[in-house]
């Protein structure tokens, strides 16, 4: 099979992988992505605070992952990278960081891009993505311009969990390209599409993407007040009714509760269907927690023991919780194998009957990872947010941030705590160049799109 999209041509070879009986017996993905959810936020990952019964099973049933990493310390880079399978450098320093509401409404993931979407389409799966897009504000940047057949949810990076208005004050709830205002909270909103587009779907393969808003702000629980109407502006007020701004945490406890509740009622929803056991469930989140945020707001979420929030390429920003559960294929397991959001594409196209040889990837297909029949070969990774860069090798990780350079070693300094660049300067030099090489060719890859 050959897709070809505005002079790219990109090459799939379909084939039945040895644990398929039949082509027929292609798995269902449900692919779900939290939003700002702290590595720490998650009583599998550690915390003493959540409540989390339904991802905790989950985690206990698969393999939960305790070294994987988003592509970016924001929404938009990590979203872009995943349903891809590229650094989303390649399609422009726009994905540096997140997309605004204000300066890119007429921007989106290029079209020349392939998505995971487009690559089930041929092989007869449907996809739905209910929850947050943040890859496009406006048509025809959404999500049934690049393969899913259906799309519900918001456009922009973060929406009022009650009235759906966006930071700026405009209506965003849409089905499909229409905008389509509709009551109800909305991690409850997105739970019940996905409930129905697995009973609607049960009879025929499925990919169901769940990017949820839950944890962003603003932070309300199902029980907070709305906060938002239309035709204000809340670029100054975007984090909802918090009545003590120096302790968020109840705020955000019931959101990720409620979050946990959700992943229960959908995999509650393929067990009442009998589709468990044909069924990977992957969960992850989009970036690192916020701790503070400004010179107020404070005790919002957890990275666990790792340096950095949200925006920040330390740990804390871009280590992430990952969990792959799929019955009687993967064995339950933790790996510390060092893994990121390119990964996620080609190891759902391989999952789905696709070889991955010829399809442009930076990522790598974990099937091999985690059916225990092999380890991952060794590579570097990269992140970029404009001025602030880092390159992981092994354990050691650069981190830049203009002309600060820092050297650390994770296996014995997690926390990030000792900088071991002036001890290492050829060690620094190494990585230096191999980012510098990365970053010409993910700036060939602008050209060609160009």
């Amino acid at each position: 099979m050959v897709m070809a999209k505005n002079g790219f041509v990109f090459v799939v070879f379909v084939c039945c992988l040895a644990y398929h009986s039949a082509c027929a017996s292609q798995p269902n993905i449900v692919f779900i992505m939290a939003d700002d959810l702290g590595y720490g936020d998650l009583a599998c990952y550690g915390s003493a605070v959540h409540h989390t019964p339904h991802l905790d099973a989950l985690a206990a049933a698969g393999m939960r992952f305790t070294d994987f990493h988003s592509s970016g310390p924001m929404c938009t880079p990590t979203r872009a990278a995943a349903l891809t399978g590229l650094y989303q450098q390649r399609f422009g320093s726009q994905f540096d960081t997140a997309l605004s509401g204000v300066d890119d409404r007429d921007l989106g993931l290029p079209h020349e891009a392939v998505t995971i979407a487009e690559v089930l389409k041929p092989l007869g799966y449907s996809s739905a993505c209910f929850g947050k897009w943040h890859l496009g504000y406006l048509p025809p940047w959404l999500p049934t311009s690049q393969g899913f057949d259906q799309f519900r949810g918001l456009a922009s990076g973060d929406g009022d969990f009650h009235t759906h208005i966006d930071r700026s004050g405009s209506e965003d709830w849409w089905h499909n390209d229409q905008i389509e205002m509709t009551e109800g909270y909305t991690t409850d909103l997105l739970t019940q599409y996905s409930i129905d587009f697995i009973e609607q779907h049960r009879s025929q393969p499925f990919f169901l993407y769940v990017p949820h808003l839950a944890i962003h702000f603003p932070w309300q629980g199902p029980e907070d007040p709305p906060h938002r109407r239309k035709g204000m502006s809340y670029e100054t007020d975007k984090w909802g009714v918090i009545p003590n701004p120096g302790n968020v945490a109840p705020h955000v406890k019931a959101m990720i509760e409620s979050l946990d509740e959700s992943v229960g009622k959908i995999v509650a929803a393929l067990r009442k269907h009998d589709l468990q056991n044909n069924t990977l469930v992957i969960f992850t989140s989009d970036n690192g927690g916020y701790l503070t945020y400004g010179p107020n707001f404070r005790n919002i979420s957890s990275n666990g023991p790792y340096r950095g929030q949200k925006t920040q390429l330390y740990e804390g920003g871009h280590r992430v919780p990952a969990i792959f559960t799929w019955p009687g294929k993967i064995q339950p397991s933790v790996s510390t194998a060092t893994t990121h959001s390119i990964d996620l594409f080609p190891t759902i196209a391989a999952l789905a009957g696709i070889e991955t040889e010829g399809v442009r990837t930076d990522g790598h297909n974990l099937v091999p990872l985690l059916t225990g029949e092999a380890s991952l070969p060794e590579r570097m990774l990269f992140w970029r947010a404009h001025s602030r860069s880092a390159v992981r090798s092994g354990s050691w990780k650069l981190h830049r941030d203009g002309d600060k350079t820092e050297l650390y070693d994770l296996d014995h300094d997690p926390g990030e705590q000792h900088d071991l660049a002036a001890q290492q300067p050829e060690r620094v030099n190494r990585l230096i160049d191999a980012w510098n090489e990365w970053e010409a060719d993910v700036s060939r890859s602008i050209q060609e799109l160009q």
